[in-house]
């Protein structure tokens, strides 16, 4: 591939300094219809009876498949790196999630 092709391919991502911070979820829920999946990711703390939904990433169908590979991609390098990631069985956890929507 030519300098020329590389330079039009380019995309020039921001990151501003909000977002740049992150938001921590340790619990992610999610949903899918025929045209897209909506990943909710949840900050929950021990004992407290509420959760709250810190972010909402919509995906269309495509997208999600290619997050699905890029991710365990990642969990793959990063075990090569530092060893297995312990998956520690956890309780259910009775979720009410409001009322459930159609797309």
């Amino acid at each position: 591939m030519s300098d020329k092709d590389q330079n039009q391919k380019q995309i020039n991502i921001e990151l501003d300094e909000k977002t740049a911070e992150g938001i921590y979820s340790n619990l992610a829920i999610i949903n899918h219809s025929v045209s897209e999946f909506v990943v909710d990711f949840i900050s929950m703390m021990p004992g407290a009876p509420k959760a709250k939904v810190k972010s909402r990433i919509v995906l269309t169908p495509q997208h999600a498949k290619k997050f699905l590979k890029a991710l365990g991609d990642n969990v793959s390098r990063f075990e090569k790196a530092h060893g297995t990631i312990k998956d520690y069985e956890q309780p259910p956890i009775p979720l009410n999630f409001g009322p459930t929507g159609e797309a």
